[in-house]
């Protein structure tokens, strides 16, 4: 057994937990504490630092953050407080918890998750992860090898759509008061475009959302295959426990 933890920041919630990165397994209940309003650096390091000794874990931390990560950095956050911009992230939680921390968007680790121990084990071609939340997540791997920081959730749609994760995330389906079909609606004209972009062999749906795949997955009808994604909301903080020990590590910006 390879022990590692795992903490996955997204824009309402701060879940985390040791994990089996072997097998993808959590070794105890996860943790969730609301995410801190307004999010700052600062805010955000307390409650890792709090999800950190709650587990009373001491070494090496992974942590899946909602945005793209180049370097140690951020450009841009759309979820978070403004005032992660530019901040070295890995260097404050460091500092926070007293030891290493590894960074890497959120959607990237929870794609390497189920790419290594859900529905992507053993595909080959262009496989996109894709997590309906509070926005729109994306993970592109290319035979395995992942790509990092798509964002393919700020695409534009149809001249009309000027961010695509305003209009077809599970967000925006309880925000519209729409129904399954509606929602499913969205949801298919938004994999037809990135059909049109990556001719992907497999789309994996993830998010919160995806415990409900069998009200809306049958409603899709569109060429490329599609699986629910199989670690649900456990796969961001799986993926963040496995990059903090080197395993499918994204490439290094130098």
């Amino acid at each position: 057994m390879s022990t590692a933890f795992g903490i996955d920041i997204g824009g309402s919630g701060m879940k985390a937990a040791p994990v089996d990165t072997s097998t993808g397994e959590l070794l105890d209940d996860r943790l969730r504490i609301p995410t801190p309003e307004p999010s700052t650096p600062d805010r955000v390091s307390a409650v890792l630092n709090e999800l950190v000794t709650s587990f009373g874990w001491t070494g090496p931390v992974g942590c899946a953050f909602p945005a793209p990560i180049t370097g140690r950095s951020i450009k841009w956050v759309a979820h978070l407080h403004h005032s992660w911009a530019g901040v070295d992230v890995a260097g404050i939680m460091s500092d926070r918890i007293g030891a290493p921390v590894t960074i890497i968007n959120d959607a990237d680790a929870a794609g390497i998750a189920e790419m290594t121990h859900g529905a992507g084990v053993g595909r080959s071609g262009t496989v996109c992860f894709t997590a309906f939340g509070t926005g729109i997540g994306s993970a592109m791997f290319v035979n395995g090898i992942l790509v990092p920081n798509t964002e393919f959730g700020h695409l534009h749609l149809d001249g009309q759509v000027q961010d695509v994760e305003t209009w077809a995330s599970a967000r925006a389906r309880e925000r519209d008061n729409l129904g399954w079909p509606a929602w499913g609606a969205r949801v298919q004209r938004y994999l037809e475009h990135l059909e049109k972009i990556i001719s992907p062999s497999l789309f994996i749906l993830g998010g919160g959302i995806s415990k409900q795949f069998d009200e809306w997955g049958p409603l899709l009808d569109i060429e490329t295959e599609v699986a629910v994604a199989r670690m649900r909301n456990n796969a961001g903080i799986v993926g963040a426990a496995m990059v903090s020990v080197g395993k499918h590590l994204p490439p290094t910006e130098t």
